[in-house]
């Protein structure tokens, strides 16, 4: 009985291989394409960096040089901005008190600490070492942005209803 029915199983076997290798060119040119979008180097979404390497394998890592403004002074001075925007945060909606002086060294310490937030963001995903010129060009238009809003803050404390008040206006609202 096994013998008779070893032929036809073969038999079907190779119908369903011959079927699947008419099926398997359009999926593997597919794939190829695909494929060929994320790992091409003719379709890359972004360019690759400069190749340049300085030096020789025997050669030191270079040492940046030391600053005062970065480092440990930095990073503190980060911290103790974030932790006096809790306080700052809080106090004018827990008084009910519309202290523009308040008011303005809130809006002070939000700018600084958006202002070191993206500037933090700039340093770490454009590198100085492989893209000088689009590091400069996007601090410079960091800078331009935070000057930009210090001059929309202080009109709108001094103009309009303040902060803290739109604020309020807007969680009544």
């Amino acid at each position: 009985m096994a013998s008779i029915m070893r032929p036809t199983l073969l038999r079907q076997a190779a119908a369903a291989f011959s079927r699947q290798q008419m099926v398997r060119p359009a999926v593997t040119k597919d794939a190829a394409r695909v494929a060929a979008f994320h790992a091409s180097s003719r379709r890359s979404l972004l360019p690759p960096g400069p190749q340049v390497i300085k030096g020789t394998v025997n050669d030191p890592a270079p040492i940046p040089e030391t600053s005062p403004s970065h480092g440990s002074y930095h990073w503190t001075f980060e911290r103790l901005v974030a932790a006096g925007l809790v306080p700052l945060t809080i106090a004018p909606f827990a008084g009910s008190s519309l202290n523009p002086g308040l008011d303005a060294i809130l809006c002070s310490l939000l700018l600084v600490h958006s202002h070191l937030g993206f500037q933090s963001v700039l340093i770490d995903y454009i590198p100085n070492s492989r893209f000088p010129g689009a590091r400069k060009a996007s601090m410079w238009l960091l800078n331009a942005a935070t000057a930009l809003v210090g001059i929309g803050l202080y009109e709108f404390e001094t103009n309009d209803v303040g902060l803290t008040e739109a604020v309020k206006r807007v969680w009544k609202a």
